[in-house]
């Protein structure tokens, strides 16, 4: 008798049970409720995931640094995609819906979740860049954001990388991704592009 007779096959937890894994999705929220939304949500049980970045609002007498949302009006939340997490959430004061079609949401891939988790690690300055959907698709070879996928695209003549979450429609540019970008090469039927962030 083998081994793998033994144990047999490898199964996901989730799908042995007959239940789909967590997957993320975008929910769309009141204006300026999105840390207040998020915050309901978590102590209903389910993950969540609000990026911050840190921006200087100028009164008239004084500076003051305050985290505000990446992505205004919309929190992620990780949750199965059956009626009952749907319920759950869409119950919370100040969430509007999923993002998606027919009021179900679409999922978030977790690599395109990653990759805003990546780029808000580090200290790369980045800007908002308009949604794209074509392009190239884009592995980063090195650097700081090494193993981050992104759409790549030419830009007055130079190469830009551009990280984004197709379910809101938004998109991010890191400043320093703009140099050093090789050759596109082949991998797994996808093209990509190996760019060198330094």
């Amino acid at each position: 008798m083998s081994v793998s007779n033994v144990i047999g096959p490898l199964e996901h937890p989730f799908l042995a049970a007959g239940i789909e894994p967590p997957r993320w999705y975008g929910l769309h929220t009141r204006p300026r409720h999105e840390k207040v939304v998020a915050n309901r949500i978590e102590a209903k049980g389910i993950n969540t995931f609000l990026p911050l970045v840190k921006e200087v609002h100028r009164w008239s007498d004084r500076n003051k640094t305050v985290e505000v949302p990446l992505f205004s009006c919309y929190v992620f939340a990780r949750m199965t995609p059956d009626r009952l997490d749907r319920l759950r959430v869409l119950q919370v004061e100040g969430v509007f819906g999923l993002v998606g079609s027919r009021g179900e949401g679409t999922s978030i891939p977790d690599e395109q979740i990653d990759a805003v988790r990546s780029l808000l690690s580090t200290a790369l300055p980045w800007s908002s860049h308009p949604f794209l959907k074509i392009g190239q698709r884009v592995r980063i070879r090195s650097g700081a954001l090494s193993g981050v996928e992104g759409t790549l695209l030419s830009h007055n003549g130079d190469r830009t990388l551009v990280i984004s979450v197709d379910a809101l429609q938004r998109s991010l540019v890191p400043a320093s991704s703009r140099r050093n970008a090789a050759r596109p090469v082949t991998w797994n039927l996808q093209t990509f592009c190996a760019v060198t962030l330094s």
